[in-house]
């Protein structure tokens, strides 16, 4: 493991899985239960068939990360905007010898398509920003921010992005929120990504959903698998069997 610079008030975290660590910083942003379960979502379809992956809006390189653990692919690239996010993330990638397959880039995803090339990726993911603008916020330009309002991008333009980077038949994963799912599944057939599978995911098994997990295929044919709701805990504090599958514990 390479030995890199890690700056003030960042720490380095262990992600339990291949030996894999990552740098964040609990102020800027850190990772969360949505990435994880993305992770799992995509590399539970793809495996070992999608060679070339890019995340949109990596943050700091946890998506990258966990595939490189959970798919053979051989080239995976994280695009995120925020030159402080991206660096950390490219520190992660160099901390754990993962330079040889995951790429981090600091640029806007809205111009991924131009610069990576169209019809280029097997898979996309992204865990975009969930809240719809910046109203309220008293620093909208901050990490926080950017991770969780559509302040940078929206989601139609991940969609976009994603259908022009993706090759015919190639699969797209998300994970938002359920009071999005219209504006979600709009966005998705607006741009030939058809909703194929998707799994709502919820607290405990007597509460609302928080999340939901999405695939598409970019121009499919019409029909949506809703499979089994997925229930984080079976008790207060404590995880349900697949929870516990699915962080390897």
């Amino acid at each position: 493991m390479e030995i890199v610079n890690v700056k003030s008030e960042e720490r380095i975290d262990d992600l339990e899985r291949n030996g894999l660590k990552i740098i964040q910083n609990p102020k800027k942003f850190c990772f969360g239960m949505d990435a994880v379960l993305l992770s799992y979502f995509a590399a539970e379809s793809i495996g070992n068939t999608a060679k070339n992956i890019v995340d949109l809006g990596t943050g700091n390189g946890i998506l990258p990360l966990l595939l490189s653990a959970k798919t053979s692919a051989s080239n995976i690239i994280g695009i995120e905007i925020q030159e402080e996010m991206a660096d950390m993330a490219s520190r992660s990638v160099s901390m754990n010898d993962l330079s040889d397959r995951v790429h981090i880039f600091c640029q806007d995803l809205k111009e991924s398509a131009e610069i990576l090339g169209h019809s280029s990726f097997e898979c996309v993911v992204s865990n975009p920003p969930y809240m719809t603008g910046g109203h309220g916020l008293q620093n909208p330009d901050s990490a926080k921010a950017i991770a969780r309002h559509e302040i940078k991008c929206i989601f139609d333009d991940v969609c976009k992005t994603a259908s022009a980077l993706l090759v015919p038949k190639g699969h797209c994963f998300f994970v938002h929120r359920p009071f999005r799912l219209v504006d979600i599944f709009s966005s998705m057939r607006k741009y030939s990504l058809e909703p194929k599978r998707m799994r709502l995911v919820y607290p405990t098994i007597d509460s609302e959903p928080n999340m939901v997990l999405v695939e598409g295929i970019r121009g499919a044919g019409v029909e949506l698998k809703n499979e089994k709701p997925l229930i984080v805990y079976e008790a207060e504090g404590v995880y349900t069997r697949e929870i516990k599958e699915i962080y390897s514990f």
